[in-house]
């Protein structure tokens, strides 16, 4: 079997990658991850993890490369992460009651056989109406300082949640792995056949 690659440094798509019982390598791409401002959410995210893929594939051409990455948006305004506590806090209180819409990107690029395919998984979120209380007692015990949106579903930040709708439950957490079984499948590996 190819050596796979995912080309991330985050805990939570290692963790999925885990559940399917492969063996992987990190690499993390090195890279500055920039928003065009003519981008929309799902176009950021699409090339992201196409540019991931990519730079990771260009070190390892033997190997297949999973590229990821996720995007929020409110209002047809792109969401950031917001690094640190006092802004949780205020996008928290932005995103209170609201729908928010999710683009979780991934990119399988395997250079050897010149198989490249590339899926955004979009979803939306809705959030509870949420008190100050609420929002600074999560904040406190999970430090969501750099996750969209200021929660994390896969933690503590599914009890300010009133709904998830997705097709794939696994791209909430930024590794859709529904799709991602489909497209190694398409390059010859079988998970469950071994």
């Amino acid at each position: 079997m190819p050596q796979i690659i995912l080309a991330s440094s985050s805990v939570y798509r290692k963790e999925l990658l885990e559940r399917l019982f492969l063996e992987f390598t990190i690499v993390k791409p090195e890279m500055e991850e920039v928003r065009n401002e003519s981008e929309t959410a799902y176009e950021t995210a699409d090339r992201l993890a196409e540019e991931k893929a990519q730079k990771v594939s260009n070190q390892f051409k033997e190997a297949i490369v999973i590229g990821c990455d996720q995007t929020a948006e409110y209002n047809n305004i792109q969401i950031q992460k917001p690094l640190d506590y006092e802004r949780a806090v205020s996008q928290l209180q932005e995103l209170s009651g609201k729908r928010v819409n999710f683009h979780s990107a991934i990119c399988v690029n395997y250079n050897k056989k010149k198989i490249f395919q590339k899926k955004v998984v979009s979803f939306d979120v809705k959030y509870k109406d949420l008190n100050l209380s609420e929002i600074e007692g999560y904040l406190k015990k999970e430090k969501p300082f750099n996750c969209i949106g200021s929660i994390k579903s896969e933690g503590l930040g599914i009890t300010l949640l009133d709904e998830i709708n997705s097709s794939d439950p696994t791209a909430v957490i930024g590794l859709p792995l529904i799709t991602l079984v489909s497209m190694l499948k398409k390059i010859g590996i079988k998970i469950n056949d071994r």
